[in-house]
């Protein structure tokens, strides 16, 4: 069901009306495996000063959570000093999270802009109090007041920790018209099971047609503009292109801002997906190449991994010494899959007592071991 916050005077209701009249979201179909899903979420406009800021009341999302949040605003230069966040105590106590604008637009007296914080910390994990003590607030400091104003923020659970690799692809546009108008920020690449996540804003009070097959997560409007939000876990990767139909006309002309931007599915587990062949020692190196295949917690390669994996010695039983691994033990992921193509060992297994391998990604701590194989003749 669409959701919309209150709204003021009689423009407010007609939007209204507007609004309910075009709200035809569908539900969209998710992810097989449902790891990236919307957490906690909440949204105003109607805000003005120095300050746009919301709380997730009455419930904080979870550590490790990625936030998005987007801010409104009657303006035409992107006047945000700094993103932060806070805890609705009475000492306003500070979290510290770091928040990174991805994509700014504007047009028509009307800014949008967008932030997204990864693995965010710091503050009462899944905590919810009703009265609004202690909940997670975020917050845009302005450069100078704005006379109206908002917020529309989300937190997603299973998004790469690290900004840099949790970021995929972003784009943004804008346009205007005195007849309906399609908004259409672009085409991003997205993989399945990651996060497609989409926003607009129009400063005419008219309805607009949803992007069929994304889920809404709040459509707001008070007397000044109309917003909306749609997220997308598509089920297989490639590009989503979110498209919104505003319903202007000759007599309310407007102006329309659109953005998308995409964040890449964690990685929860490695599996080797080639095991370790017996081989001869050095140089005949391993074959077929050794594989390691980066997932999800149901078993789904996470195509949109790329980072690095090593690869060493986990039990080492060389019959005289210490074998020694060579070749290239550190490798860049190829759609969530890494290859090791010219690894050999040194020195020859022990009857019955084969070596192992262990496959790792430090930057997310996760580590694998084979299974036993063995090196040298016999083997």
């Amino acid at each position: 069901m669409c959701k919309h916050t209150t709204l003021v005077g009689v423009a407010g209701l007609l939007a209204a009306a507007l609004l309910a009249a075009g709200c035809n979201e569908s539900v969209g179909p998710g992810g097989p495996e449902l790891i990236v899903v919307g957490d906690q979420q909440n949204s105003t406009l109607g805000e003005n000063g120095t300050v746009l800021v919301k709380g997730f009341n009455p419930t904080n999302p979870h550590h490790g959570d990625a936030i998005v949040a987007t801010f409104f605003w009657l303006g035409s230069t992107n006047i945000i000093r700094s993103v932060t966040d806070r805890l609705t105590t009475t000492d306003q106590t500070p979290v510290g999270n770091t928040y990174r604008l991805v994509e700014y637009d504007a047009a028509g007296g009307i800014s949008m802009a967008t932030y997204v914080a990864t693995n965010v910390q710091n503050f009462p994990d899944g905590y919810s109090n009703p009265s609004g003590d202690s909940i997670l607030a975020v917050q845009a400091n302005l450069l100078q007041p704005v006379t109206d104003g908002g917020i529309m923020m989300a937190a997603y659970s299973g998004v790469y920790p690290t900004f840099a690799d949790a970021l995929g692809g972003h784009l943004s546009a804008s346009g205007s018209g005195s007849s309906p108008s399609v908004a259409d920020p672009g085409a991003v690449s997205v993989g399945a099971g990651s996060l497609a996540y989409a926003a607009t804003m129009a400063n005419a009070l008219v309805g607009s047609d949803k992007p069929v097959g994304w889920t809404n997560i709040v459509s707001m409007s008070d007397a000044w503009m109309v917003t909306d939000g749609e997220y997308l876990v598509p089920t297989s990767s490639g590009p989503v292109e979110p498209r919104w139909t505003w319903n202007f006309s000759p007599s309310a002309p407007g102006t329309w801002l659109a953005s998308v931007l995409t964040l890449n599915e964690a990685v929860t587990k490695l599996i080797f997906s080639v095991q370790p062949s017996s081989s001869l020692p050095c140089p005949v190196t391993i074959q077929p190449p050794v594989a390691v295949t980066a997932q999800d917690d149901q078993g789904n390669t996470v195509s949109t991994f790329n980072g690095a994996v090593t690869i060493a010695i986990k039990r080492n039983a060389g019959a005289i010494m210490p074998g020694t691994l060579s070749g290239t033990k550190t490798v860049q992921a190829v759609n969530g899959v890494a290859r090791f193509g010219d690894l050999c060992i040194d020195q020859p297994s022990l009857p019955g007592n084969g070596y192992t391998l262990q496959a790792a990604v430090p930057s997310l701590n996760l580590t694998v071991e084979s299974a036993a194989f063995g090196i040298g003749i016999g083997n």
